[in-house]
């Protein structure tokens, strides 16, 4: 259960640090009010994930998620330049993200 939090809560990060960009300094009371209820969501989510998992493994794992998904974001949506060399790193994210939790 904590990994399925830990996962939604990456997409949440996503979400937030995508509608942070679109508030435009909080000028914006949509993506605003988007920012603040996925931020919530998804400290809270990392937090209850962070009962059963190791801090550094949750948060790299948070991270890594919600990194390489407003990545994804941003390059499907025309605000980011799609590149070989950038998929292949994304790559290199997400089999990082694999990797520690099959070490778990």
């Amino acid at each position: 259960m904590s990994w399925l939090i830990l996962v939604l809560s990456g997409v949440l990060e996503a979400v937030w640090a995508t509608a942070l960009g679109k508030s435009d300094g909080f000028s914006k009371m949509v993506p605003s009010v988007v920012f603040f209820v996925a931020l919530a969501a998804s400290m809270g989510g990392l937090a209850f994930a962070m009962r059963d998992l190791p801090v550094g493994t949750a948060y790299a794992v948070w991270v890594g998620i919600g990194a390489v998904l407003t990545v994804i974001f941003a390059m499907a949506t025309g605000e980011q330049p799609v590149s070989a060399i950038k998929v292949f790193f994304l790559l290199m994210i997400v089999g990082g993200v694999i990797g520690l939790k099959l070490a778990h």
